[in-house]
């Protein structure tokens, strides 16, 4: 398919574009394959460059011959174009739809994008399990790197080397990986170097009905256990959604044949639910009634917060078994890719420094979402705004960059990044030049050629012309485990994604640019300080030389 089929009307004049906080634009539209451009006629006015992946709905609009076309988009941002004519207008509006929904992931924009910098670094080569496995056994020698999965014949959303307990053999796996669903068998996420108690993730068991058993997962999950401990199975879901599971053929470990572990259900809602959440939150945002009556009443029925309050106490949770309780932790849900990555990715946030580095976030990202088989493709295909819903479309991942904010915002000087990463992440999920996020689990990945075909997000992220716009210059590296606080009082609504379009941005950036430039400027000084009380010590070590008799 030609994309020049698609576009009716490659180009428009006197077309004005309209924003908030921004004077109208007057200038001439372009589209292209992959984008709306729009290139004003004014002096020192900046292009709009729009993915058409970043659509989420349009909306028409005509008074007399022309028409007006509402666009909103994947990262909240509703902008509008006025278009002189109605069949310019018409085709324009067409021609976005059908560019902003192809079905082939080949035909968007990744496969196409060629940087305009040098690329110094692959990302795709930068985090793989073989990696993580020889930081792993510098700790321990109880574990091993297994290639069951080489072919992707035993679970398809895994990748093809998993982390396993070295006394489990691969048939042994086969088995396990058939005992539970979709073959998502129990793999090491985080080993914790203060006590060595692990944490594993999988999904629900099949034990069905009749109560269904496999020794070789009880024996699996047994491995993972010190002599005399208990560990814990956080369950994501409530017990009677478990329970119900049974029926269709899912179920819960049953503690007959799992005496030495402790089952905790932790009910995190999931798809339909978490989309809903995020839509009427998104609604109350974009509401100018400016009543607070209105306002307060709308954000609590959003429920966003409270989904907010449930991860993060499960993930509190987890990291509380771990590292108090000296106990190791088993996460599922009932697929595992979903609330499951959530709170493995989320204690990690809080037990490990690593993860609060940059390159360390990356890693734990690549770890957990990517190579963990969380479903971009799927939970990401459409917004806040979209007309038509589908059973797979969640905001699960954004949910999660949300409990990241929350951490750091309670630990300002514990993240080597800022909200910065945090916002280019959420962006990118669900529009991007990157090939990062594209396709379902790394199977997909590898069959598109994404590392061969598509530039690696990582690639851009870590070039030193760009990570210094992710450092936080408030960081001072904390080996600590850092505990935030769930209470209702101290998690906030992310001004910086729910209210970014809403609200001029300029004074916040002023500020944090000033805040930049004292931290750097008070780092001089100290070095100015240090060096004289050195030439201090020195002058006194002289005089006391020569006042000795």
């Amino acid at each position: 398919m030609e994309f020049a089929e698609l576009i009716k009307t490659p180009r428009v004049d006197n077309v004005v574009l309209h924003r908030p906080f921004h004077s109208p634009v007057w200038g001439t539209l372009c589209l292209t394959g992959h984008h709306l451009i729009l290139s004003s006629r004014q002096d020192n006015s900046e292009e709009l460059w729009l993915l058409h992946s970043n659509i989420d709905s349009i909306d028409k609009r005509f008074v007399g011959t022309s028409g007006t076309i509402t666009i909103k988009c994947k990262d909240l941002r509703i902008i509008q174009l006025e278009i002189s004519g109605m069949e310019e207008c018409l085709n324009i509006a067409s021609s976005i739809e059908a560019l902003s929904t192809l079905d082939s992931i080949t035909l968007m924009y990744p496969f196409f994008y060629r940087p305009l910098f040098e690329v110094t670094e692959d990302g795709w080569s930068l985090f793989s399990p073989e990696q993580e496995f020889e930081q792993l056994i510098l700790e321990t020698d109880d574990w091993r790197l297994s290639s069951v999965n080489r072919d992707y014949s035993v679970c398809l959303s895994y990748p093809q080397h998993v982390m396993v307990p070295k006394s489990i053999d691969d048939d042994s796996l086969r088995k396990v990986a058939v005992f539970r669903h979709a073959g998502r068998f129990p793999v090491l996420s985080y080993y914790h170097k203060k006590n060595g108690m692990v944490m594993m993730r999988s999904s629900q068991p099949l034990t069905g009905t009749n109560g269904k058993r496999c020794k070789e997962d009880e024996k699996l999950i047994n491995a993972t256990l010190k002599h005399g401990k208990r560990g814990y199975i956080i369950d994501t879901r409530a017990l009677n959604v478990a329970q119900q599971a049974r029926a269709r053929g899912g179920g819960i470990e049953q503690e007959a044949h799992y005496p030495q572990w402790r089952r905790i259900h932790k009910s995190i809602e999931r798809f339909n639910i978490l989309q809903e959440s995020l839509i009427k939150l998104v609604e109350a945002c974009n509401d100018q009634s400016h009543n607070m009556d209105r306002w307060l009443s709308k954000l609590e029925a959003s429920n966003w917060l409270t989904h907010i309050k449930e991860m993060l106490t499960t993930a509190c949770l987890a990291a509380q078994c771990i590292d108090r309780e000296g106990a190791s932790v088993l996460v599922h849900g009932s697929e595992g890719m979903d609330s499951t990555l959530q709170v493995t990715a989320l204690a990690q946030i809080i037990l490990d420094p690593r993860c609060r580095t940059i390159r360390g976030f990356e890693s734990l990202i690549e770890r957990e979402w990517l190579q963990g088989g969380h479903p971009f493709q799927q939970r990401c295909a459409q917004s806040a705004y979209s007309n038509s819903k589908h059973k797979w479309e969640s905001p699960t991942f954004l949910l999660f960059l949300d409990c990241v904010w929350q951490i750091l915002r309670q630990f300002p000087c514990s993240f080597q990044f800022n909200e910065r990463l945090l916002l280019t992440l959420f962006e990118h999920s669900y529009a991007s030049q990157f090939g990062t996020f594209l396709g379902n689990n790394d199977y997909e990945r590898n069959k598109l050629k994404l590392s061969q075909k598509t530039l690696s997000l990582w690639s851009w992220v870590n070039q030193p012309s760009e990570i210094k716009k992710f450092l936080n210059p408030l960081f001072e590296a904390n080996g600590l485990v850092i505990w935030p606080s769930v209470a209702p009082q101290s998690l906030q609504l992310w001004e910086g994604v729910f209210l970014r379009w809403n609200r001029s941005s300029k004074y916040l950036e002023e500020a944090y640019e000033e805040t930049a430039h004292i931290i750097e400027y008070n780092k001089e000084l100290q070095v100015k300080v240090n060096a004289l009380r050195r030439q201090l010590a020195e002058l006194e070590t002289e005089d006391g030389v020569l006042e000795t008799p």
